[in-house]
């Protein structure tokens, strides 16, 4: 893609997502991750109408009368995109590609969280780190990210989603909140899930189209796996096939959703010919009702 084309897009999803972020993520962003972006600060003795849970017990044992805990929100957390850059996700049949749709969820969580003056970095993953970009603050810095996501070209098409999540575990030292977005055509990574969202407040972001939920009666119709680099040529109007497929789709939807659950993951799925803002601010409101 040309310079020009690159510089035109960047702009384009600029408009949109900070317009977004402004009239409608921000204070939402800022209500339902500010729970988890808490710094002791002290212990006292317990007052009526006092969170139980904050309870110290190894100070109330000591004192035989109960303490808690107080803790002060930090002024800024850590946010961190990782984003899928496997050949599945180019594709898409109706709006637009599943990367531009993740190009732009991802857009609008970066306006939303420099908006509160938060640090934002970016992992770009396949079944390999494509690239890290340590978390910065600044609208430049979310240029930036915008500029790679637009352009961006992996070395590798295939998705390994638990070598993002390792990375994430090892490289960034602070808890952070973050963001994985992909489409999750991948299996294996419920354990490093798990090891990550213990050390850091992860949110899921499935990204899906509507033909992969079904496929088309079209006569014999050859597939192409780009992850793969493999064709497979199958008989779309048999009516057993297009079943099984539908069957297989159902399963892994709730595969993932099983995952998430077990992991303690929030999530949300987003198709791409429809607006993200709706699961968003759904994920949102969610997270906000726990604090």
């Amino acid at each position: 893609m040309e310079t020009s084309d690159i510089i035109k897009k960047v702009r384009k999803i600029e408009i949109k997502t900070k317009s977004l972020s402004n009239q409608i993520f921000s204070g939402r962003y800022h209500s339902a991750f500010k729970g988890r972006g808490m710094a002791f600060s002290e212990v006292r003795e317990y007052q009526y109408g006092d969170d139980i849970r904050n309870i110290d017990w190894n100070v109330t044992a000591r004192f035989n009368r109960p303490f808690i805990k107080i803790y002060e929100e930090e002024r800024e957390l850590t946010v961190m995109l990782l984003i899928d850059v496997s050949g599945s996700n180019e594709f898409g049949t109706k709006v637009q590609l599943k990367e531009e749709m993740m190009t732009e969820i991802a857009a609008v969580l970066a306006f939303s969280a420099i908006q509160n003056n938060d640090k934002v970095g970016v992992i770009f993953f396949s079944d390999i780190i494509e690239k890290f970009i340590p978390p910065k603050k600044g609208t430049t810095h979310i240029l930036r990210i915008i500029r790679e996501l637009i352009d961006f070209r992996p070395k590798s098409q295939r998705t390994g989603i638990s070598e993002g999540l390792r990375f994430l575990t090892n490289a960034i030292k602070k808890r952070c909140t973050a963001f994985i977005i992909s489409d999750f055509f991948d299996d294996g990574f419920e354990e490093a899930l798990k090891i990550a969202n213990n050390k850091h407040d992860l949110v899921a972001i499935s990204v899906f189209d509507e033909r992969e939920t079904e496929l088309p009666g079209m006569g014999l119709v050859k597939l192409y796996n780009k992850e793969t680099d493999k064709s497979v040529w199958v008989n779309s109007s048999n009516k057993e096939v297009r079943k099984n497929y539908h069957n297989w789709w159902l399963q892994h939807q709730h595969q993932l959703s099983s995952i998430f659950k077990r992991s303690g993951v929030d999530s949300a799925v987003i198709r791409t010919d429809e607006d993200f803002v709706r699961p968003l601010m759904k994920l949102f409101k969610i997270r906000e009702s726990r604090f």
